[in-house]
């Protein structure tokens, strides 16, 4: 790279500094990530325990939003309305990759008659990129574009973590809140890390009713041209349904094969 780039390339790079850091805004999206799927309405009162802010503080949070229509008010009750998923969707159509890989899925779902996702990682969660789904119903809760499930109990998580430096594993796995969903879950974190170590070496995660009882998944990542893992992809089952070394010798091949040709429309 010569000089001329490489000042251009610099030009390019945006310190950040906390002087310039809107705090309000923080405060805002802290107050949107407050509601989930356990708490879809709160009072003020509950948003002011659930953020740490004032009645006062949250009280204008609340009412910006519902200023806003990104969320709405019914008696003392607040929700958020569907006009938050424009925040969601503005990252999915930025990434071209996500919406061009559909087709490939829906062609993989067609060939497998099983339900497929791909998700990427953030913080303790992987988060659904893209989803298309069998008529089966494989889970206890719906999964959709957007929903989070924990990155640990996952086979998308495990390969999404399989890619991480020693350094930033360790760091995740010193903080991550680990939870005991069935009798199977693995959450001992030195057994957690070695299960870690042997997907990266072995390119692919079996995870089977960790999560949920009678729930097994299979998960490979999908690297970019650099071979960055730009996220996961996985085919969800049924145990009863699918024997391991159905998964294993027919669905892992042909989930290589989509995820190998999703990666071509990054080139």
């Amino acid at each position: 790279m010569s000089k001329q780039e490489q000042g251009k390339h610099d030009d390019d790079q945006v310190m950040i500094k906390s002087s310039e850091i809107v705090q309000s805004l923080l405060k805002g999206l802290l107050v949107i990530q407050a509601f989930n799927q356990h708490r879809p309405t709160m009072t003020l009162s509950e948003v002011a325990t659930a953020t740490g802010y004032t009645r006062a503080a949250a009280r204008r949070f609340l009412l910006t939003l519902v200023s806003e229509g990104y969320a709405k008010q019914e008696g003392k009750l607040f929700s958020l309305t569907v006009k938050i998923l424009n925040l969601g969707f503005s990252y999915l159509a930025s990434q071209d990759v996500w919406q061009n890989a559909k087709p490939l899925m829906q062609q993989l779902v067609e060939q497998l008659n099983e339900s497929c996702s791909a998700a990427v990682l953030e913080g303790e969660d992987v988060v659904y990129v893209g989803r298309v789904a069998t008529t089966k119903r494989i889970m206890s809760v719906s999964l959709n574009v957007g929903t989070r499930l924990p990155a640990f109990a996952t086979s998308l998580g495990r390969v999404l973590l399989a890619d991480m430096t020693d350094k930033a594993l360790n760091d995740f796995l010193t903080t991550c809140r680990v939870k005991q969903y069935t009798a199977f879950t693995l959450t001992n974190k030195a057994e957690l890390k070695t299960e870690i170590s042997r997907v990266n070496q072995q390119g692919y995660s079996l995870v089977e009713q960790e999560l949920e009882l009678g729930l097994t998944s299979i998960s490979v990542p999908v690297r970019n041209q650099a071979g960055k893992v730009l996220g996961a992809l996985s085919i969800s089952t049924h145990i009863s349904q699918t024997m391991k070394q159905q998964i294993l010798t027919t669905i892992l091949p042909a989930l290589k094969v989509c995820a190998g040709a999703i990666e071509q429309l990054t080139y």
